[in-house]
């Protein structure tokens, strides 16, 4: 049995728990390697040691902390089929979406190249008699980034890369269900020529994730999971006094317009809703066709689309459209939610609920599924699946379209199929979510942009990578400064006035 490890100050280190938490292969189900969880006395240790760390990185020239970032995309190039086998063979993912997990990752690593250029300062020269002012950026200190499963490349990067650009020491929790790949970047990282002891690795649970959120050291906290979660990290790290940005879950909507190509439209539900088993907080899983005759059409195109997809495990070839789920507990979960659709009188237009794949009978396989005339009061459309199912809403007109994207609790990410340029502006202006895409169904930024949603998709001010992220994991601090010149005339009582 394989037994993993963290990553503590450069070197790979068992720890001293006797806890340990099962990493399973989701297309068997069978348990391929044994995993520590640190106890809070560990975390504690290993944020200490990161802080030790930290001030001679922080004091580091930001072009020479840029260039680590330069030679850590060359080494993920090298080592990219070697990395995406990994995350498939935890996740479940096929090996072409863990490449592109992966290339996501990377390119927020491609932007933290110009991070000399977003920690410039702001200078006023005379802004008083004989007075300047500056501004500088300063790292944060030592940060956390407690990371989720689905994405196990994309998601820690997207926080790890700006962090350090930045100066900071980072603490990094992985998720326990498949943590190879961040271990093996934080390797990657110290050959790309990061000091040990900046980037920390600590598996854990529950007990390691509040001991990073009560450490006094921790002065920022970054976290992409469910909603509960999210409120319940923010809640706590921003009650200790530290900054926080924590993102939660999802329902996204995809509105098609009568006068949309309807076969492009079709297309773009197939892969945003069932990319990566819908394991995606961008997943598309709401198609909402205005009018009956749209819906009809919308249908028709669906089924046989959906019908020819092939779920198999990622070693079976490049053209398996997607794996499994990443554990029994969450293909119990979407079952559960799928008999709950029918139960509440949804149609179960696509039903795949025995699906079972010879030689892989005890796999965590879900075969796609489509729900049509589903309402809004049902479970399957108020919930985030976070599965192969996709729901058909049927709305009588653009408003009515409009207002169901809106009046969901969750506004991440969204989507309009039309030809009409005037309706699609209107869309964009008016919704109240984060990310919007215009015949684009997965509407996520690239590094340059930033990333985040509206409403309980996310709680904090800052969004992850881009500007955003420069941002977060810096304070700013501002210097006001005077040489004086002649004789000391005495003190002064008053803040003088500019003439």
């Amino acid at each position: 049995m394989n037994e993993l490890y963290h990553f503590i100050d450069g070197t790979r280190t068992k720890g001293t728990s006797d806890r340990f938490s099962d990493v399973f292969n989701p297309a068997t189900g069978e348990v391929q390697a044994k995993l520590p969880m640190a106890t809070a006395e560990e975390t504690a240790d290993y944020v200490e040691r990161a802080a030790k760390a930290q001030p001679e990185w922080g004091a580091t020239n930001p072009q020479k902390r840029a260039r680590v970032m330069m030679k850590m995309v060359a080494l993920m190039n090298r080592d990219m089929d070697k990395l995406a086998e990994a995350l498939s063979r935890e996740h479940g993912k096929t090996l072409p979406d863990a490449k592109g997990d992966l290339q996501r990752g990377l390119e927020v690593v491609e932007y933290c190249i110009g991070a000399p250029q977003m920690l410039k300062g702001e200078y006023t020269d005379d802004a008083g008699p004989g007075i300047d002012m500056y501004s500088m950026r300063q790292p944060v200190g030592v940060v956390a980034a407690i990371m989720p499963f689905n994405f196990p490349a994309m998601m820690p990067l997207w926080h790890v890369a700006p962090a350090l650009a930045c100066g900071n020491a980072v603490v990094l929790k992985p998720s326990e269900r498949d943590p190879s790949v961040p271990l093996m970047l934080a390797e990657l990282f110290v050959e790309a020529g990061l000091p040990k002891g900046v980037f920390q690795v600590v598996n854990g649970d529950k007990e390691a994730v509040d001991t990073l959120l009560d450490h006094e050291i921790i002065g920022g906290v970054s976290f992409v999971g469910s909603t509960p979660i999210a409120q319940y990290i923010y809640s706590r790290a921003t009650a200790n006094g530290k900054r926080a940005q924590c993102f939660g879950g999802a329902k996204n909507h995809l509105i098609v317009m009568p006068d949309a190509d309807m076969d492009q439209a079709a297309d773009a539900l197939i892969g945003a809703g069932f990319g990566a088993a819908g394991e995606r907080c961008m997943a598309v899983s709401v198609a909402v066709p205005v009018g009956e005759e749209t819906a009809d059409r919308l249908v028709e195109k669906l089924v046989p689309r959906i019908e020819k997809l092939r779920v198999a495990p990622y070693t079976d070839g490049d053209d398996v459209d997607f794996g499994p789920v990443v554990t029994r507990e969450a293909k119990e979960r979407i079952l559960g939610l799928i008999e709950k659709g029918v139960e509440e009188g949804a149609e179960l237009v696509v039903d795949n609920r025995d699906f079972s794949l010879q030689g892989y009978e005890d796999g965590f396989f879900v075969g796609p599924h489509l729900f049509d005339r589903v309402t809004p009061d049902m479970e399957i459309y108020k919930t985030e699946i976070f599965g192969p199912v996709l729901s058909c809403v049927r709305a009588g007109s653009y408003e009515e379209a409009l207002k169901l994207a809106m009046d969901h609790e969750y506004g991440n990410g969204t989507a309009i199929y039309t030809r009409d340029g005037d309706t699609a502006r209107n869309f964009a202006h008016r919704v109240n979510i984060g990310m919007v895409g215009v015949n684009v169904p997965i509407p996520v930024p690239l590094a340059y942009h930033t990333f985040g949603g509206w409403k309980k998709s996310m709680f904090g001010d800052l969004n992850q990578h881009g500007p955003d992220s420069f941002k977060f994991y810096t304070r700013t601090k501002t210097v006001t400064a005077r040489w004086p010149s002649g004789i000391k005339e005495g003190g002064e009582f008053n803040f003088k006035a500019m003439d």
